[in-house]
């Protein structure tokens, strides 16, 4: 199978200097790399900067902005089986970058507007036979919001995890189905989450082989 995964954060910039970013390590995107490896399958990894290191045995394409990893997901998913969006994109982008750096020399505004929603629009492109996974990062309890993106984003797997997890070497998450049902795992290491993700994923598969099937 091949597994086309994304990882760490976005960087939005402000100026040549300064960006809008977020803490997320990459720890997870690594740690499904290195599961989706060990299972046998091809993996290409999206990596957004300054994430930890990541497996080998991966093809690596590396980004920086929302717009880039959107394109990257975009083109790349369509010769891969299954998308896992683990990277953590940023959700807004100045909406004007300036050119210089800015002086510090008193109060700064910035005006931004939304980055792209990746996994929504790979689940646009999404064709019967392909699978997508989502994460969900969310204040404690936010599960209807995180079964609200399942829905809207088309996934057919949500990986519902609390606030606590980014920069973590733990998860304590909950998967979503869009059938309903759900599956809160115990708190794990990143490794061994990962580990139990990817035993699912042939899971997601069945229903398409058995159409395949019939038909």
């Amino acid at each position: 199978m091949k597994v086309l995964i994304t990882a760490g954060p976005t960087r939005e910039p402000i100026d040549p200097v300064r960006y809008i970013g977020n803490r997320s390590s990459g720890k997870m995107g690594a740690a499904l790399a290195a599961a989706a490896l060990k299972a046998g399958h091809l993996v290409t990894l999206i990596l957004g900067p300054g994430t930890v290191p990541m497996p080998g045995g991966a093809r690596q394409i590396a980004v920086e902005t929302a717009a880039q990893m959107h394109d990257a997901v975009l083109r790349e998913f369509p010769a891969h089986d299954l998308l896992i969006m683990a990277a953590a994109v940023a959700d807004f982008r100045p909406r004007q970058i300036q050119p210089d750096k800015v002086s510090r020399t008193g109060p700064l505004t910035i005006e931004c507007e939304p980055t792209e929603d990746v996994i929504a629009n790979a689940g646009r492109i999404k064709r019967p036979d392909q699978r997508t996974i989502g994460f969900s990062l969310e204040s404690a309890s936010n599960l209807i919001r995180a079964r609200q993106k399942l829905k809207r984003k088309r996934l057919d797997l949500m990986v519902y995890n609390p606030i606590a997890t980014m920069e973590s070497p733990s998860v304590g998450a909950i998967l979503l189905w869009p059938d309903g049902r759900s599956k809160e795992l115990s708190m794990l290491s990143k490794p061994d989450f990962a580990r139990k993700l990817i035993e699912r994923v042939p899971e997601l598969f069945k229903t398409s082989r058995k159409v395949a099937r019939r038909r």
